[in-house]
């Protein structure tokens, strides 16, 4: 069996960070923790949380460091992230963030962090086509030839535009991410667990890239 790995995937919205990030956890047989994902099931759930994070969300904004902390050390405690590993998507999106996650995972390090580098005018184009299954969340890019209503084909669901892919929340999204997560591309690399990975190309092409990032990055450990 491939050897598991503790990565982090950075990268504006729209990046394919959720593609390839079930991609890799389908190769390295760990965990995809998307907070994204654990956010809109509470939403959907109206747990208390949900109902908090409802109005950020909403607003393209982000939830506070304290509620998302407290997430990602529950999970990362869970038997399949202690033994395997994990990939993290959507966290940590700020330096105080980064910091907190090095507390927890002191005795399990990171073995690398990936930023999936694709410039901001192409993930507005990506994200303006973008459709999401309601149930599942398969993402899908709308070409203006789907048949009406449009049904998911892994489970069935209904394929909608998501609330927040206006173009006014997506701008702002982007602009939180250069304005909050860019400087962790910083951060990371100062300590040398940083890999910049193209992600212009085809989806098969990037996903080669990012386990050729993550096998250096083994060897280098």
């Amino acid at each position: 069996m491939i050897p598991g790995a503790r990565l982090i995937i950075l990268g504006r919205q729209g990046a394919g960070k959720g593609t390839q990030c079930v991609r890799l956890s389908r190769h390295l047989v760990v965990p995809h923790i998307s907070t994204g994902d654990m956010l809109r099931a509470a939403v959907r759930e109206k747990t208390e949380l949900g109902v908090a994070a409802r109005e950020v969300m909403d607003a393209g904004g982000l939830v506070g460091d304290d509620i998302m902390v407290g997430i990602v050390r529950e999970r990362l405690s869970r038997d399949d992230a202690r033994t395997r590993g994990y990939i993290l998507d959507g966290f940590p999106r700020t330096v105080p963030q980064a910091i907190a996650l090095d507390e927890i995972t002191a005795e399990r390090p990171l073995t690398t962090v990936i930023d999936l580098d694709v410039p901001r005018d192409l993930v507005l184009e990506r994200l303006s086509a973008r459709r999401v299954c309601r149930d599942c969340g398969t993402n899908y890019v709308a070409r203006g030839r789907e048949r009406q209503p449009w049904i998911c084909d892994v489970c069935g669901g209904d394929v909608m535009h998501r609330d927040d892919d206006t173009p006014e929340a997506i701008n702002h999204r982007l602009d939180l991410y250069e304005q909050q997560t860019a400087p962790l591309i910083e951060f990371y690399g100062e300590t040398g667990r940083l890999v910049v990975v193209d992600g212009c190309s085809a989806p098969d092409e990037v996903f080669v890239r990012m386990t050729d990032a993550v096998d250096k990055s083994r060897t280098r450990g």
